[in-house]
């Protein structure tokens, strides 16, 4: 079986060069938590790696949010699925890949500093971070987007130190996360109604595929039943609608990144850049590149 290390469709990778890394660790604040490597690789099939415990110089977080993988610790193989995590302890071997039949999608960031360990304590197993109607998990998605794009900003030491302290945000959402979803609707009173749960669902989940059904379980209701409401309530059909969630991701990526259209398609659900493109065009009345043209003139 091949094994391949990185260079999936779609991926994204910064590496931090060495002389920055050294002057985070000499700063107070970037001492304490800094970032050496991030990235995101989706259906990162064959994907493999493999350190020994003198190469294991750095913790490393991976978060699962679509498909499957595997990680070996301690002499234990895990299997990893859709929204969890874990985290790799520095100065321990380790393997970890994705399942040929069903390759994981990932997001993750190897990480160190005087706090790096507290944020790593009882992770070195699978946690879930399951879609609830609380969940919070696009925000914490964006978040990531953010550090990302700290990083990417040609290291400039203010923008690593943002990067840090977004990192403690981030990494805090998956520690404490029971107060992570809690304190961000504290004092709300009412259930949220049927279609604005189904509407919710549909956002925490734009890099995924959805169907109908899906959305229908989540709500507790018959799929015939839940579209007839939903449109009722909408004007539009639930999947319709979460193709205008999909394109309008899509219009925001385009509008505040530089990524490539092949990149942001599988951000929001479409693994085929192609065919993201004519949905892109269906929706918006001109492509991709056009939208982005037209945004920067």
């Amino acid at each position: 079986m091949p094994r391949i290390k990185e260079g999936f469709k779609g991926e994204r990778i910064v590496v931090l060069p060495g002389f920055l890394i050294e002057e985070l660790k000499r700063d107070p604040l970037g001492r304490e938590l800094y970032i050496t490597d991030i990235g995101y690789y989706p259906h990162a099939g064959f994907h493999y790696c493999e350190r020994k415990e003198e190469d294991s110089n750095e913790f490393v977080l991976i978060y699962c949010v679509e498909g499957e993988g595997w990680f070996e610790l301690d002499g234990k193989c895990y299997d990893v699925g859709a929204n969890q995590f874990f985290i790799l302890p520095k100065y321990k071997a380790h393997a970890y890949g994705s399942k040929a039949e069903n390759p994981w999608t990932i997001y993750w960031i190897h990480f160190d500093g005087a706090k790096a360990a507290f944020f790593s304590v009882g992770f070195s197993k699978p946690h879930d971070i399951s879609p609830a109607e609380h969940s919070r998990i696009k925000e914490r998605l964006m978040l990531f987007e953010e550090i990302y794009a700290s990083v990417s900003s040609g290291y400039n030491k203010n923008y690593m130190l943002y990067a840090t302290t977004s990192l403690f945000h981030f990494l805090g959402s998956m520690k404490f996360l029971g107060e992570y979803r809690e304190c961000r609707f504290a004092g709300v009173q009412e259930k949220r109604d049927v279609v604005q749960r189904a509407i919710h669902f549909m956002q925490e989940n734009l890099n995924k595929k959805i169907r109908l059904t899906d959305i229908a379980r989540e709500v507790k209701l018959s799929p015939s039943y839940f579209s007839n409401v939903f449109e009722d309530k909408t004007g539009s059909p639930p999947l319709r609608y979460l193709g205008y969630l999909r394109i309008q991701e899509a219009c925001h990526y385009l509008d505040f990144t530089e990524l490539k259209i092949s990149q942001i398609s599988p951000l929001v659900g479409y693994e085929d850049s192609l065919y993201f493109s004519r949905q892109f065009t269906k929706y918006m009345g001109m492509s991709p590149s056009e939208y982005k043209s037209k945004k920067k003139g």
